[in-house]
């Protein structure tokens, strides 16, 4: 099932794919990029909230499902003392795309939520492999990969759900708690749900929308940078090739019609990883070492942006 948070705008019609970086590019980015080629960690620190800071992933299991709490957190962040690193002082929020728990709260999920553009249901459950391994049980992984690797340089890092809530956020909420941390950087982390062959990542940046309370102008620029670091990062660390069905083979998309990134006032980005409903893809989705590497490409590429 694809998600309407990030589904793949090839049956979209109108000026919303708009290619920005050429592919020849992509792989020499961190050969440009100031501290790219050194980095690879850092993870998720503390925020304004004391949440339970969960169990690092093990190499071989993905998270399970979500607590059953009837009242989710805003926002949820590490209790342990960060180190001082070259993030330190820096604020990154990680949204790990859907929730496990979705699936169980179609009418809550369903409601529609105000994107800027127009109207959207809350979230969706996402995709999933053929296997059934739900694109939400990875985005968490993922997630909480990035955190460990970003918080190890000192950043504060911000989920906007980590198994700790039932349900959602919906897409709005998603947006507002990285507006309201003041975040340096924000990530979507997703995994596409594409027809068989449609291989690669790319990585959707907003575009320029203002309309009803949607203003990205300030936040473009920004997020182009952003994205272009993680896609040239994500390509030396898991050897990934940009999607060859979305970007033009850049690994780069901009859409307008994104509630979590039309309604942010911060820089923000979205990745989709892989395709889960394309085999290959999904051996690598599935693999606990290919996330690491996801994690570590996407760490390499947002600490780069904050130390540029």
């Amino acid at each position: 099932m694809r998600h309407h948070e990030c589904d793949p705008p090839t049956s979209r019609s109108g000026p919303r794919r708009r290619p920005v970086f050429a592919a020849a590019a992509l792989a020499g980015v961190c050969l440009t990029a100031a501290g790219c080629a050194g980095d690879g960690g850092p993870g998720p620190g503390a925020g304004p909230q004391s949440a339970t800071r969960p169990a690092s992933p093990s190499a071989s299991a993905p998270p399970g499902a979500p607590s059953t709490s009837a009242s989710p957190s805003a926002g949820s962040t590490s209790a342990r003392p960060l180190p001082e690193g070259p993030l330190t002082g820096r604020t990154v929020v990680i949204d790990p795309g859907h929730n496990p728990g979705n699936r169980d709260h179609t009418r809550e999920i369903n409601s529609q939520v105000d994107i800027g553009t127009g109207r959207k249901e809350c979230d969706t459950t996402g995709t999933a492999t053929d296997a059934g391994y739900a694109e939400a049980r990875f985005t968490l992984d993922v997630s909480r990969r990035l955190r460990t690797l970003l918080e190890e340089q000192g950043a504060e890092v911000v989920l906007t759900q980590d198994g700790d809530r039932p349900w959602g956020p919906c897409v709005d909420e998603r947006a507002r708690i990285g507006n309201k941390e003041k975040a340096d950087a924000v990530v979507s982390i997703h995994a596409d749900g594409s027809a068989t062959g449609n291989r690669g990542f790319h990585v959707i940046l907003p575009a320029a929308v203002n309309a009803g309370g949607a203003d990205t102008s300030e936040i473009v620029v920004p997020s182009r940078e952003l994205g272009v670091r993680i896609a040239g990062n994500f390509v030396r660390v898991t050897g990934s090739a940009p999607s060859n069905y979305i970007g033009d083979s850049t690994g780069l998309d901009t859409r307008d019609d994104l509630g979590g990134l039309n309604l942010s006032t911060v820089p923000k980005v979205f990745i989709e990883c892989g395709n889960m409903r394309d085999p290959k893809d999904a051996a690598l989705l599935t693999s606990a070492g290919w996330r690491q590497k996801a994690a570590l490409g996407i760490a390499g590429g947002i600490g780069s942006y904050l130390k540029r």
